[in-house]
């Protein structure tokens, strides 16, 4: 890969708030070498370096993605598509839905649930360049209680033995972090309640310590109350879903909240796209309980990361924009909802060379037509994608 010199309208280096008019971003490779006023920077830049002028655009971070699962269909069968699926025609479906995400902007994704460890495969298959996608960060099997939540991915454990050796196959198969189902949740048939705890608060704290003996964080999905408040006692570093359900409701708990925010756990809310019809399945009682601890939480200081779910049930691999769409619904900025897609997803995930335009990071951005932080439709039209400096689309 040689140099490329794009200047566009605007740059968004990150956070949302550090905005270059008639800007310019020199790529060198796989990193970026160079951000800053047009009129300045291309000057410096040598004659032979090709332009890529983008009138009318905005340069901004790659997307991040906190939440999928390549592994699954989007279909009303996700189980049965996963389970009984021929490993090389899973591995084909999984390298396309790739695609899919990285034409959409997204350039790094962090996959929190597949079979036999193929998204290490997959990984592998994009950073050498041979099958375009974003940057993967894969969990591999998530851990769950025998006959849990997802068991059919190979996860379950009985007990603390169990869960060290499951922690430890993980790490040795390629894992990037360890994902925990802390919850029940609505996908797997006859499994537990989305309210009910599969683990203990000592079986949580267990391991999360075990992760951490491999380098490992832990991303908890946690829909129940009590495993949302055993969660950030065992210290993970990020809740999915957060839902705060009970056997009665949904609870909220605005002290466990404060622990939340005093301990920098970030919140994936996992939003698909199909947010609309989900609001309208919940009906308008629970929407608005929903929206209103989402607020909350918002007040109170809680770093919100993006996360489609992809994969699950009408979660789609193309649509990205739409689940971002619904953060603006309950009154988000569109450049809060930015960073959440980019700074504070990186943060979160602890990839600093990511999330920011800047000298030295990896060269992983989208050019948009228009502003996005006027109107996020404008994320969907999108013009180029680099991740890792490749040019992926446009």
């Amino acid at each position: 890969m040689s140099k490329l010199l794009i200047l566009a309208d605007r740059i968004v280096t990150g956070p949302a708030s550090h905005v270059t008019g008639d800007g310019a971003v020199l790529l060198d490779g796989e990193v970026i070498a160079a951000v800053g006023p047009a009129a300045s920077l291309e000057p410096s830049v040598d004659r032979a370096v090709p332009r890529l002028r983008c009138p009318g655009a905005t340069v901004l971070p790659g997307l991040i993605d906190c939440h999928v699962h390549l592994a699954f269909d989007a279909g009303p069968d996700p189980v049965r598509a996963v389970a009984e699926a021929d490993p090389d025609e899973l591995a084909a479906a999984m390298a396309d839905r790739a695609r899919q995400l990285v034409a959409s902007g997204v350039t790094t994704v962090r996959d929190l649930g597949d079979r036999d460890a193929m998204t290490v495969a997959l990984r592998a298959a994009v950073d050498s360049g041979r099958t375009p996608g974003p940057r993967i960060l894969a969990a591999t099997a998530p851990l769950t209680s025998p006959g849990g939540h997802c068991g059919f991915l190979g996860g379950e454990v009985g007990g603390d033995e169990e869960i060290r050796t499951r922690i430890a196959e993980n790490a040795k198969a390629g894992a990037d972090l360890i994902k925990v189902m802390a919850s029940g949740g609505a996908l797997t048939p006859g499994g537990p309640r989305m309210w009910q705890s599969q683990f203990t608060r000592a079986q949580l704290r267990l391991i999360v310590e075990e992760a951490a003996a491999h380098g490992l964080d832990v991303a908890a999905h946690a829909h129940g109350t009590d495993a949302i408040a055993d969660c950030v006692a065992a210290g993970v570093r990020t809740l999915e879903h957060c839902s705060w359900r009970t056997a009665e409701g949904m609870v909220y708990d605005p002290e466990v909240t404060r622990r939340i925010v005093a301990e920098d756990i970030a919140v994936c809310r996992c939003v698909s796209g199909d947010w609309r019809l989900f609001l309208e399945q919940l009906g308008p009682e629970r929407a608005e309980a929903m929206s209103v601890i989402i607020r909350s939480m918002r007040e109170a200081g809680v770093r919100f990361i993006a996360g489609t779910d992809a994969g699950v049930p009408g979660a789609r691999f193309g649509d990205y924009v739409g689940m971002l769409e619904f953060f603006v619904s309950l009154g988000f900025s569109p450049a809060e909802v930015v960073d959440m897609a980019t700074t504070h997803a990186a943060h979160a995930l602890r990839l600093s060379d990511t999330g920011v335009l800047a000298p030295g990071k990896r060269a992983d951005l989208l050019v948009v037509a228009g502003d996005p932080l006027a109107g996020l439709d404008a994320l969907r039209r999108v013009e180029h994608v680099f991740a890792a400096g490749r040019r992926v689309t446009g």
